[in-house]
């Protein structure tokens, strides 16, 4: 009898702790998806980093000309691909005002993605500016733009990255306006990037 209450004892306790498990997985997926929170301040930071257009990217790159900023890596086998297919669907959409809007991948994975290696990657996505650096750089611009990014061992030496899969608009001024939600519908994203570059309708 007094077994059988430590078993069943035991398996609440496991039962307890399979559950806080399955909720901290479920609340880092909610924050990866939902995206950061906006903010005067999101962005802002002293990350020096390299673009595959041969500038540097920093705070400063995202004055000057409306930006549009998302965190992936090339090893990515599902999100960011999506993205980018929905990218190339709005500057298709926004057609000869795409030129408008800069369009930054930042890489949260560089000991892999290299210049060559994004440069290679984002080829078929017209306009598409690949970032890396060192690491402790790329930590700095996680941090500045609240990025959720996270490597989740494989098999063997294999890994992939956990990462937040919105993507952020920030105007001619470098302040973020607003973001766009993974696979959010093409009806609310032309709008928002309409406002951003400023065309009216």
């Amino acid at each position: 009898m007094a077994r059988n209450k430590r078993d069943t004892s035991l398996r609440k306790v496991q039962l307890a702790a399979l559950g806080v498990t399955i909720a901290a997985v479920a609340a880092m997926v909610w924050v990866a998806l939902r995206g950061p929170e906006g903010g005067p301040d999101l962005g802002r930071g002293d990350y020096a980093l390299q673009a595959t257009d041969g500038t540097p990217f920093t705070e400063a790159t995202l004055r000057g000309r409306p930006s549009a900023v998302f965190f992936g890596y090339t090893h990515c086998p599902d999100v960011c691909p999506t993205t980018l297919g929905d990218v190339a669907g709005w500057q298709r959409d926004l057609d000869s005002a795409a030129s408008q809007l800069r369009i930054f991948f930042v890489t949260v994975d560089p000991e892999r993605d290299t210049l060559p290696m994004l440069r290679d990657y984002l080829s078929w996505t017209d306009g598409v500016i690949g970032v890396t650096g060192p690491r402790p750089e790329i930590d700095k611009a996680i941090a500045a733009f609240r990025i959720y990014a996270r490597k989740v061992p494989g098999q063997g030496s294999d890994y992939t990255m956990d990462h937040t899969a919105s993507v952020m608009l920030f105007d001619s001024d470098g302040r973020f306006v607003e973001k766009i939600a993974y696979q959010e519908p093409i009806e609310t994203v032309l709008p928002k990037l309409h406002r951003l570059i400023g065309i009216e309708h």
